[in-house]
């Protein structure tokens, strides 16, 4: 009995020690949370303005309450937004957030995470004018909230559930929406920040200008990005989005135009003061009224981009661009002449200096690949730029273009039998039903366009293939095997589309 006893003791004593420490860190958190919120606050401000950069637009979050108490605290957020990414009006967000104190929440000490934490932060959507559709499509509950966990080394692990809904958008559209959930983790001032998400269904039933139905159904959308901040205050690393397939149905005949695994992936990386990123669009296979097209796949590359020079021209277009073509679309609406883009020396000094900065560097646009493949055959087209600095930025146009271009290299492959895939798609959507007459005729157009082609001599034939090869480098051009000055070249473009112009 006295072993008991004593045991008993022990237990009671680690109990009352555990809830000592428990209600020591709770005061703790309470005393230290303004802080954090306050910081927390000031990051995600400049997070949304570096995001809206060059938007015309800005966001903003702020703080408006905080209500502290020794085990929990209560606080309002505000999150506005206005520009052309809002639409014609302001937004205004509200939310609340349930904050319990560390180091053990109840929440975590219940779902059994005895991590110690420094605060939970559970928080959702309010209704006010601008969300009261929306809880009204989610029943009256919150259609957005989430839950974070702070640590003490203020690092985050967040889930955020967008709630499934169906509603009527208008008298002639609805939507029906399965929900979405995102996780987040991220290291203390977001320096590196997970995150994956996933979507099950959406479907948009609406009409188009022409008053025919458009129904958009989406299914098995999964998003992914792992970034880090840079030291020049912007985020690198990688996204991704993938969809499982995709319908739409458009058109007076209602045709289903259906997309199966569409892939979507962007890298950005920093090598000292240059950048460099990719994106690379991918479809499995495209259908029309379950008639299988084919499969397609883009990819865009930017290479040695300087970030100083860059991220200098980018403050002057917001600061000075942005500004001027709101004016000059004005001025166009009221029917007056547009006003004058009016620059300090200063500043036109300074954009010369950045451009022949940023070209110093090399820059290369290069879109690595465009193609489209068919049943019968493949067509697809590649172009590589390399940029460098001229001798001078005030050189005649003709002979700055020529200095600005180190190298072009532009390959064209158009497959014919693939052009015969496609126009025989098209004869079916107008609605012709003679196989032979579809195919006949689709041969004889992709003939037709053969023949211009090699006429203009703009392209030469290589077995199925219509093929146009364009090289430049050092004032020198190769098209289609033939070698000519950039002065000749100009010439024969110019008399084929002379040409072109007389014929219309």
């Amino acid at each position: 009995r006295s072993f008991m006893n004593k045991s008993a003791g022990v237990l009671l004593g680690i109990v009352v020690a555990i809830g000592a420490i428990s209600a020591g860190g709770a005061w703790y958190t309470g005393t230290k949370i303004e802080g954090v919120l306050n910081n927390a606050v000031t990051n995600a401000n400049k997070e949304l303005q570096t995001a809206m950069a060059g938007s015309n637009g800005t966001a903003s979050l702020e703080l408006v309450s905080l209500e502290r108490h020794t085990f929990t605290s209560t606080a309002h957020y505000r999150l506005k937004g206005e520009g052309e990414l809002f639409g014609d009006a302001p937004v205004e967000l509200l939310f609340v957030d349930h904050i319990e104190h560390g180091p053990l929440p109840f929440s975590r000490l219940v779902s059994l995470k005895w991590l110690p934490v420094m605060a939970t932060s559970n928080y959702e959507l309010e209704k006010n004018p601008a969300t009261e559709k929306w809880f009204a499509a989610t029943k009256g509950a919150a259609p957005l909230k989430g839950v974070t966990n702070i640590g003490y080394d203020e690092s985050t692990t967040s889930t955020i559930d967008l709630l499934p809904l169906e509603t009527a958008l208008d008298a002639q559209s609805s939507l029906k929406f399965s929900g979405l959930t995102m996780n987040i983790s991220a290291s203390a001032q977001a320096q590196k920040v997970k995150a994956d998400g996933y979507m099950d269904s959406l479907k948009l039933v609406t009409v188009a200008e022409d008053q025919a139905p458009v129904q958009i159904e989406l299914n098995g959308l999964t998003l992914a990005s792992n970034l880090a901040k840079s030291s020049f205050g912007y985020y690198t690393g990688a996204n991704t989005l993938e969809l499982t397939n995709s319908k739409t149905t458009f058109g007076t005949k209602q045709s289903v135009l259906g997309v199966k695994g569409f892939e979507m992936k962007n890298l950005t990386e920093e090598s000292g003061s240059n950048a460099s990123g990719r994106a690379d669009y991918k479809v499995d296979e495209v259908t029309l009224n379950d008639k299988k097209i084919g499969s397609a796949n883009l990819a865009f590359s930017l290479k040695n981009l300087d970030i100083p020079s860059t991220m200098s021209l980018m403050q002057i277009y917001q600061t000075k661009l942005q500004p001027y073509e709101k004016a000059a679309a004005e001025a166009a609406e009221a029917g007056l002449p547009a006003p004058e883009l009016n620059l300090t020396e200063a500043e036109s000094a300074q954009v010369k200096a950045d451009l022949q900065k940023l070209l110093a560097a090399g820059p290369q646009v290069a879109l690595e690949n465009l193609s489209l493949k068919t049943a019968n055959g493949e067509s697809r087209a590649n172009l590589v730029i390399d940029l460098t600095k001229p001798q001078s930025m005030d050189l005649p146009p003709d002979q700055l273009a020529k200095q600005l271009i180190a190298l072009l290299d532009l390959n064209i492959v158009v497959s014919k039998p693939m052009l015969i895939d496609l126009l025989s798609v098209q004869a079916q959507l107008d609605g012709q039903t003679d196989a032979k007459a579809i195919v006949d005729q689709a041969s004889g157009a992709a003939d037709m366009f053969s023949g211009m082609a090699v006429g203009s001599q703009l392209a030469t034939v290589e077995g199925t293939n219509v093929v146009t090869k364009l090289h430049y480098a050092a004032n020198q051009v190769e098209f289609n095997g033939q070698k000519m000055t950039v002065e000749q070249f100009v010439a024969f473009l110019m008399s084929k589309f002379a040409g072109v112009t007389q014929v219309q």
